[in-house]
């Protein structure tokens, strides 16, 4: 019979490690106290204060897997930077390139030498023959969004419940109740977002084929699977559902695979055959250094070209200055040619299903009313006995005093997961013994409290 974690267990052990936090990081808490007078929330970027605990960890360095913090204390890194640093922290190619380069001039306005071979590398890996650059994935997918709605002559766009494509104001519409509404977290938004975006939960064909049937959405952006609100699993045979009804209706298909560039070699898409008219990447695609492209289908680019011819000149709201820099294309093609192939992925995913199955032991070992999933080399657990069917579900699920008590536990044990879920990322320098201290971690804490 599953067991349960009582809230007095939870509440005690977050209350010692929160103290225990603070014990061992003195510098940390010094820098915290210095960068609350010159920045907004006291951080660079407001949500490095999210992570819950009771001031920010302030890092030293960070290689490979290993990150060095304020105090000299040591952690194995799974967070990764929320999926920027896939491939470890400044992983060898992407420094070598970065040297080569750091010579040679950062951003003309122009093409660098390198803009045929990257292009080709996205064809080769990818799957779509024409792209572009950005410096974000929200960048990204704004433009998407803007060339779907120029050359369809549609304004709507259709989102799942409880998506996320970054900084994207359109995407931010949630069900309440069975109704639409913009996320009320949201900052600064003016538009009645419902007007624009239509939002059905994940993995529901019916809802998905009524919002589509009058004609009216120029795209679906979509993960292929949801990674921001635990992982939610696309159904058996749902890609291929979505794929004929958008094709039926007009609606072109926006894979968003910025989280899950970690299926494979060609991403979730080309893992699983997926057939979109657009995709996006970002994040890891040039190392962590800002970076993004998206790519579209012959047929959309030759639709994108003909309206160019009928558009009005001026300034498009399409791109930013330093968008496809000459740095960006050497980076980004050190990370191709070295992590985006089968050779790279194999020993990654191999580790990632270890991990996945130490922590289902540990889940069967204590009865949990858990589970775990995998894609490629993405692993999470949630604490709830079934995964979720949509984000709906997903949001219903979360645990928010467990997360952040495991998540204090593991980092003053030297284990970093990602803040706000359970996300774990292996990357080429994790190894074995890294993956044994995180399961065996996760282990004692939970064998605590349940004592």
């Amino acid at each position: 019979m599953p067991r349960t974690i009582s809230a007095d267990a939870i509440d005690a052990m977050l209350a010692r490690e929160k103290a225990l936090f603070v014990q061992r990081n003195p510098v940390s808490k010094q820098l915290a106290e210095d960068t609350a007078k010159t920045w907004l929330r006291g951080v660079p970027m407001h949500w490095m204060v999210d992570w819950g605990m009771p001031f920010p960890l302030f890092v030293a360095k960070a290689q490979g897997v290993d990150v060095t913090d304020a105090d000299g204390n040591n952690y194995i890194d799974f967070c990764l930077g929320d999926t920027g640093a896939m491939f470890g922290h400044s992983p060898k190619p992407v420094v070598e390139a970065l040297q080569r380069e750091g010579a040679n001039g950062f951003t003309t306005m122009m093409p660098s030498t390198d803009a045929a071979a990257v292009g080709k590398l996205l064809q080769d890996r990818f799957g779509l023959p024409c792209w572009q650059v950005t410096a974000t994935a929200s960048d990204a997918n704004r433009a998407v969004i803007k060339w779907c709605r120029a050359i369809t002559g549609r304004n709507k766009i259709l989102v799942f419940n409880h998506c996320y494509h970054g900084a994207v104001d359109d995407t931010y519409v949630t069900i309440d109740g069975g109704t639409p509404h913009a996320d009320p977290a949201l900052i600064g938004e003016v538009r009645d977002l419902t007007q624009f975006t239509k939002v059905v939960e994940f993995n529901d064909i019916p809802a998905l084929e009524a919002a589509l049937a009058p004609g009216d959405v120029a795209c679906v952006l979509a993960e292929p699977i949801m990674t921001n609100v635990g992982m939610v699993l696309a159904d058996d045979g749902y890609h291929a559902a979505l794929r004929e009804i958008t094709r039926r209706t007009g609606t072109l298909l926006i894979i968003d695979e910025t989280h899950c560039m970690s299926s494979g070699p060609g991403g979730y898409t080309g893992e699983y055959g997926l057939d979109p008219d657009g995709l996006v990447l970002g994040k890891p695609i040039a190392g962590g250094i800002p970076a993004a492209v998206y790519g579209f289908s012959r047929p959309v680019a030759d639709r994108i070209a003909a309206f160019l011819e009928t558009r009005t000149p001026g300034h498009s709201g399409i791109g930013t200055t330093l968008a496809g820099s000459k740095i960006q294309l050497a980076l980004m093609r050190a990370v191709l040619e070295t992590y985006f192939t089968q050779e790279a992925f194999a020993p990654l995913i191999a580790l990632a299903k270890k991990l996945e199955k130490g922590i289902a032991d540990v889940i069967i070992k204590h009865s949990l009313p858990w589970h775990v999933v995998r894609v490629g080399a993405r692993v999470e657990f949630m604490c709830t006995p079934k995964p979720p069917r949509n984000g709906g579900e997903a949001a219903q699920m979360i645990h928010r005093p467990i997360d952040v008590a495991l998540h204090h536990y593991l980092l003053n044990r030297g284990v970093i997961v990602t803040p706000f879920h359970n996300m774990m990322l292996i990357c080429p320098a994790t190894t074995g013994a890294h993956v044994n201290r995180l399961v065996e971690g996760l282990d004692a804490c939970v064998t605590e409290l349940m004592s």
